[in-house]
């Protein structure tokens, strides 16, 4: 039984994606116990009206400049929210108090520099308090951290060894990126000209990992023909983070993979000149940094229910096989999807996961949450996980 006044937080409840994760949270599991706290307790009654939750759901008024407000707030939960983005801007004061707290804290970032920050300033002192940091618990990095596991568990099984070599491959998606991802990578581009040595952190594929280089791994930043799977690959703008998370997954479950592991991540575009066209566009697609979403506004309703997205996992085991998984969602992959991920991982931390199972420290989803967080996101969260 919960030992806090709630199970669950959710810090930044008056933002676009914040909103959506509290409405979700008040319509699919009415049974958690959870606030929602923001910087203005009118907007949080308005919020709360506008998504019809229940009229005595808490709310707490906490500010990223006020240090005292968040160490307060974070003491009253079992597992913090953190929806508030660009980390790198307004994340470490949150994440500090749950750490402080011994508060279990879920996020969306995406921003690798900041990441790397947080496990080398907090992870030693989250392990001693017992705080769970979760990061990444959104499109990036679930479906792809999940989906990688997903896959060698299954190799494991059949061959007794996890495959070497696998390749995710965005088989297809409707949707759009969040303005958050989008004022974090701007973000990570303007801490980049300051410190030149991110540079070095955002092309190394095991930053995350202290302390272990593993094999040079597949580019995928150029359009190239799969004679395997009759396609034109092209580059995946999420490919750079959920790679890193991905390895760090290795790492933080003492190589499960193999020290030798390699993982690539691009987007299928099609068979023929038609599937090349389309690549190159792809690849030379500028839109993310010229003309961007903006932080605080999303799709429509309608748009975030009939967007969608597959990704396949693929590889050739030990024995000569070869496996394939996928990972599909039913809604846009960077809001209606995302929501319901950060929170069913919230609760997974919440009711799921024992201490003794995963101890404090630093985490990314699966070495964290598991096939405890796949069963979630497949019973409740429109995921759906699957071999071929």
């Amino acid at each position: 039984m919960s030992r806090r006044e709630f199970e669950i937080v959710v810090y930044g409840a008056t933002g676009f994606t914040g909103r959506l994760v509290a409405e979700y949270l008040a319509s699919a599991h009415p049974g958690v116990r959870f606030a929602m706290a923001g910087r203005s307790e009118d907007k949080l009654k308005a919020v709360r009206d506008e998504i019809k939750a229940p009229s005595d759901t808490p709310l707490i008024v906490a500010d990223s400049d006020d240090q005292a407000s968040l160490v307060a707030m974070s003491g009253r939960a079992e597992v913090v929210i953190s929806t508030v983005g660009p980390y790198q801007l307004y994340g470490e004061p949150l994440l500090s108090a749950c750490v402080q707290n011994a508060t279990n804290y879920v996020d969306l970032c995406g921003e690798p520099a900041w990441m790397k920050d947080m496990i080398d300033k907090y992870d030693a002192k989250a392990r001693e308090t017992g705080a769970r940091v979760v990061l990444s618990c959104g499109f990036d990095s679930i479906p792809f951290d999940l989906g990688v596991l997903f896959l060698q568990e299954e190799a494991i099984r059949r061959s007794g060894a996890p495959i070497q070599r696998v390749k995710g491959r965005v088989r297809s998606m409707k949707g759009t990126f969040s303005g958050g991802t989008a004022a974090s990578f701007a973000e990570t581009m303007q801490r980049a000209g300051r410190q030149p040595e991110i540079i070095e952190w955002l092309k190394d594929p095991f930053s995350l990992a202290p302390g272990f280089t593993g094999p040079k791994q597949p580019s995928g930043s150029k359009p190239i023909y799969e004679e395997e799977l009759k396609s034109w690959s092209a580059p995946f703008m999420m490919a750079t983070i959920n790679s890193k998370n991905i390895h760090r997954s290795n790492f933080l479950m003492g190589h499960r993979y193999g020290e030798d592991f390699e993982y690539s991540e691009m987007m299928l575009t099609g068979d023929g000149e038609k599937g090349e066209k389309i690549a190159n566009h792809v690849a030379n697609d500028k839109s993310m940094s010229e003309n961007p979403p903006k932080p605080g506004e999303g799709p429509s309703k309608e748009e975030r229910e009939t967007g969608y997205y597959e990704i396949m996992f693929t590889g050739e085991m030990v024995n000569g096989d070869h496996l394939t998984a996928s990972v599909a969602g039913d809604r846009d992959p960077g809001y209606g999807s995302t929501s319901k991920m950060i929170a069913e991982s919230a609760i997974a931390l919440a009711r799921d996961i024992a201490m003794e199972v995963t101890p404090g420290g630093v985490w990314t989803p699966a070495p964290a949450l598991g096939n405890a967080l796949i069963d979630r996101l497949s019973a409740h969260a429109g995921l759906t996980f699957k071999y071929e």
